[in-house]
């Protein structure tokens, strides 16, 4: 097996981990009565991160791993781990709000609105990169900056409305939290 299945294989293992938890926090929240914002981006950003895997996948099992580009992955496992951590059971994959909740105000949260989506976005360019697939990388971090325009624009909407000056959640909304809540 190649460098690349390893890089990729460790990723297939970190995200289904991860969808656990997710799905785990997010039925926790619905039960004490979050709201859904953006449902309608959900389907669409499930398809971009498995298409994304599976090209890493298809292009990449076989490829060598550039130190220095995997060197930056290990760092943004890191970074990705302290966002998770700062958000604790309100991290899911989902965009939720728990009305009368504070917004989380540490970790990487004390200076950034979206650190998880900075790092989703460096990993959808720096894994592709680290095989030497740069056009991977840019097919993908161009759909990803579409898709997190999309998405940032439904977590602002769950802010204002948390802070009750924004519009209900859609109509289909079912309850419950992504990456943490906006913050102002």
């Amino acid at each position: 097996m190649g460098e690349g299945a390893w890089l990729i294989g460790f990723l297939l293992v970190q995200r289904l981990a991860e969808l656990v938890l997710a799905r785990r926090n997010t039925a926790r929240l619905r039960a004490e009565g979050a709201v859904e914002f953006g449902a309608g981006h959900y389907p669409v950003m499930v398809t971009l991160h498995a298409a994304w895997w599976l090209a890493l996948a298809w292009f990449g099992h076989d490829r060598p791993v550039n130190l220095g580009w995997l060197a930056l992955f290990v760092l943004l496992q890191a970074a990705r781990v302290w966002v998770i951590a700062s958000l604790g059971g309100r991290w899911t994959t989902r965009v939720m709000v728990l009305p009368g909740a504070e917004l989380v105000a540490r970790g990487p949260y004390r200076w950034l609105k979206h650190p998880n989506y900075l790092v989703v976005a460096l990993e959808i360019a720096v894994v592709p990169l680290a095989l030497g697939l740069p056009g991977v990388a840019l097919t993908f971090t161009l759909a990803n900056a579409a898709l997190l325009a999309w998405r940032i624009r439904s977590e602002n909407r769950a802010l204002a409305w948390s802070a009750g000056a924004g519009p209900q959640p859609e109509a289909n909304a079912s309850a419950t939290l992504a990456n943490g809540y906006p913050r102002r």
